[in-house]
């Protein structure tokens, strides 16, 4: 068996002359006062085993991870109803970028740039119930951690740099995309963004999409396997912004990122991976935690290609 802890040992020094060439978001200013040397990484496999190394169990801010996870509610809930408000395809733009959406009448081209998460959040607002309860419970209950919870600095800092959202919030309402009250929207959408995991927690709630939507650590189903499927393969081609290409070129496995510095990985039928370090890239993808799965699928000849 590979000596996975090993592995995460010998990629947290390797690692270490990438640092300093990215930077850490800074457009949400609770984000610029994280320290830009954290770097921590963990690996869940379904057996139950884990590994981690560096800080790999302290809580970062999610962002976009959060939409993985949000997806993956609303598809539990609607099924394939979740693609008559969202595209499957990459965008080729920036995760905010308004270009598309009004080209394209309001539909976004994916679930996972700042349009389409916002419509599917909108469509699991549509239920009974308090949808940022149903958000952290579900987190909660993924990561099996109830100390799992929102950053309210980070959540107000998020809703009051948030225009650009609002403008495509009302953007898509104009189309008949959007239902709900706009404000009430944005205020959920930036509490699921400020929720705090950390790499222990999403490499266990990433458990799931390895093992086809049932996990034997949760002891439940928690999507079908064509679902898991779809939100892989959904990953793949849009979880890494406009450069998913390179990613998959470099990394070869699903993935979603988010601005925070984190990144959860999929490796279907074998293992969850999440990484973190602040430093971001050019696409908005964490500079080192990208370097550090390249290390590792290739090490662990783990890529699916």
């Amino acid at each position: 068996m590979q000596d996975y802890q090993a592995v995460l040992e010998y990629i947290a020094e390797a690692v270490e002359p990438s640092f300093g060439k990215g930077k850490v978001a800074d457009y949400i200013p609770a984000l610029a006062r994280v320290p830009a040397s954290k770097f921590g990484m963990a690996v869940q496999l379904p057996t139950g085993e884990s590994f981690s190394v560096g800080d790999a169990a302290e809580p970062f801010s999610i962002q976009s991870i959060s939409k993985l996870f949000v997806l993956e509610l609303a598809m539990s809930h609607f099924g394939d109803m979740v693609w008559t408000r969202v595209g499957k395809e990459p965008s080729g733009d920036r995760f905010n970028s308004m270009i598309k959406l009004e080209m394209e009448h309001g539909v976004p081209r994916n679930p996972f740039i700042n349009p389409g998460a916002l419509a599917t959040l909108d469509l699991l607002m549509g239920l009974k119930g308090d949808t940022k309860h149903r958000i952290r419970n579900f987190l909660r209950y993924l990561a099996m951690n109830d100390a799992v919870d929102v950053d309210e600095t980070v959540m107000m800092s998020e809703l009051g740099h948030s225009d650009l959202n609002r403008a495509m919030a009302h953007l898509m309402k104009s189309y008949g995309n959007v239902e709900m009250d706009v404000d009430t929207l944005l205020e959920t959408y930036c509490f699921q963004c400020a929720m705090t995991m950390s790499c222990k927690d999403l490499a266990l709630a990433g458990l799931p999409l390895a093992t086809g939507g049932y996990s034997s650590v949760h002891d439940g189903t928690i999507l079908s396997a064509a679902q898991a499927k779809r939100i892989n393969a959904v990953m793949l081609t849009c979880g890494m912004y406009d450069s998913v290409g390179s990613f998959a070129y470099r990394v070869g496995v699903p993935a979603k990122s988010g601005v925070g510095g984190g990144i959860l990985a999929v490796i279907p039928g074998k293992m969850s991976v999440a990484v973190w370090s602040p430093e971001l890239d050019q696409f908005g993808n964490s500079y080192v935690g990208t370097a550090a799965l390249e290390m590792f699928t290739s090490m662990t000849h783990t890529g699916i290609f």
